[in-house]
């Protein structure tokens, strides 16, 4: 009974996704411009999002690929570059673990960036 009082008090807290690490963001629109509108609405919707599970984030983004390990691969600018996230739905927050070109994406491993 605790652990659900703890879990229903953590969805009233976390009401809203929390995006961690945007640095990079700032960090990649410096580098590439052209990416600044399309990285600003993906930010405008996840900061209204109200995601507990994989099913309500693929409402919002359909062509979000989950790749395992809490990670997310999210396709910006039509395609052109790609965001690998860590979401914990339980706590509300989203961590940008790399951002960047498709050449750049092909050299990481997903699961463990």
């Amino acid at each position: 009974m605790q652990i659900a009082k703890f879990y229903l008090s953590l969805q009233q807290i976390n009401a809203v996704m929390k995006i961690l690490n945007r640095k990079l963001l700032a960090k990649f629109v410096n580098k590439h411009a052209d990416a600044e509108s399309a990285l600003q609405h993906w930010v405008n919707i996840v900061e209204e999002a109200k995601w507990e599970s994989h099913n309500e984030l693929k409402l919002d983004f359909p062509s979000a690929d989950y790749v395992g390990n809490n990670r997310y691969v999210f396709n910006i600018r039509g395609n052109n570059y790609r965001m690998v996230v860590v979401v914990v739905y339980i706590c509300g927050s989203l961590t940008i673990r790399f951002l960047g070109t498709h050449k750049e994406y092909d050299k990481i491993d997903c699961k463990t960036v």
